[in-house]
């Protein structure tokens, strides 16, 4: 049987992670004790690898894909196939952030105020690419975790990865500059990618992670209304393109379908009810294919 080996990223991408496969129709399930989860797929074999080390392992063939981030593929240097960005983070959707960061009460105010200074980071290489696209000599030394209790008795800044801001604000940390923006990106092997099987198996997951991102955050929306209250309806009815409408059995009444952002939906089934609309009934989505 043919068989995809699949990284998983452990750490602060894990739990999101298992929640999108779930979304997308897949079922992994972790044991605290072992690097091997299990899923519910003959085709598919899965390892638990953290994200800073998935981009290697993919570029040997230890795995033909993996999960990780953009930040980790250039920092790593590896040589891969890109196959799709997966916007999703630990806490929701959306990118993070490295960005070089001092303390509140620190006089810098740009990268170039830090030469000859000392930078913790665990992502030395992009972070010593930064200071040397600016012309800036500065020391970069890894750091091992807790990075931002660093500064200032250890190091004169840091570079840091964020997704909002809060642990460096708790930590009385003041931003100046963005080092990268990074995402989470479905990668391949480049032998695995141009094996035809593995390549599709790829490119399925591809399709249904991202349609399950597409309905994060999003609910369909079903309801009746009478023809000469169709284009009241609709007006006050966002959709992600248009509404499907369809004729109902014997009269006047037709049924709606759309898709609209959750959060709307408290506001706006009053305002269909008021224009007209019955029978409305909200249903999840696990994934919107376009």
């Amino acid at each position: 049987m043919n068989r995809l080996k699949l990284g998983i990223p452990k750490g602060s991408l894990q739990e999101s992670t298992l929640q999108l496969f779930a979304r997308a129709g897949w079922r992994i399930t972790t044991d605290s004790r072992s690097y091997y989860p299990s899923v519910d797929d003959p085709e598919i074999q899965c390892l638990m690898v953290r994200a800073q080390e998935m981009p290697r392992y993919v570029e040997t063939g230890a795995l033909d894909a993996g999960l990780t981030g953009r930040d980790w593929i250039v920092e790593t240097g590896a040589s891969v196939t890109e196959v799709a960005d997966l916007i999703y983070a630990k806490t929701g959707l959306g990118k993070v952030r490295w960005v070089l960061a001092v303390p509140e009460e620190s006089p810098v105010k740009d990268a170039r105020d830090l030469e000859g200074k000392v930078i913790a980071t665990e992502g030395v290489k992009l972070t010593e690419a930064y200071f040397a696209r600016r012309g800036v000599a500065v020391r970069v030394e890894f750091s091992w975790g807790a990075t931002e209790v660093k500064v200032p008795q250890l190091a004169d800044a840091i570079v840091e990865v964020t997704e909002t801001g809060a642990s460096l604000r708790a930590h009385r940390l003041r931003i100046v500059d963005t080092v990268l923006e990074s995402n989470t990106k479905l990668i391949a092997n480049t032998a695995a990618w141009a094996d035809p099987w593995k390549r599709e198996k790829t490119e399925n997951l591809a399709l249904l992670l991202g349609g399950a991102i597409a309905a994060y955050n999003r609910v369909g929306l079903m309801l009746n209304v009478r023809e000469a209250d169709l284009a009241a309806v609709v007006a006050a009815m966002p959709a992600l393109k248009r509404p499907t409408v369809s004729p109902l059995y014997g009269g006047e009444w037709l049924a709606v379908n759309t898709v609209v952002e959750e959060p709307v939906v408290r506001s706006l089934i009053p305002r269909l009810k008021a224009a007209g609309a019955e029978g409305i009934v909200e249903y999840p989505l696990n994934k919107i294919v376009p």
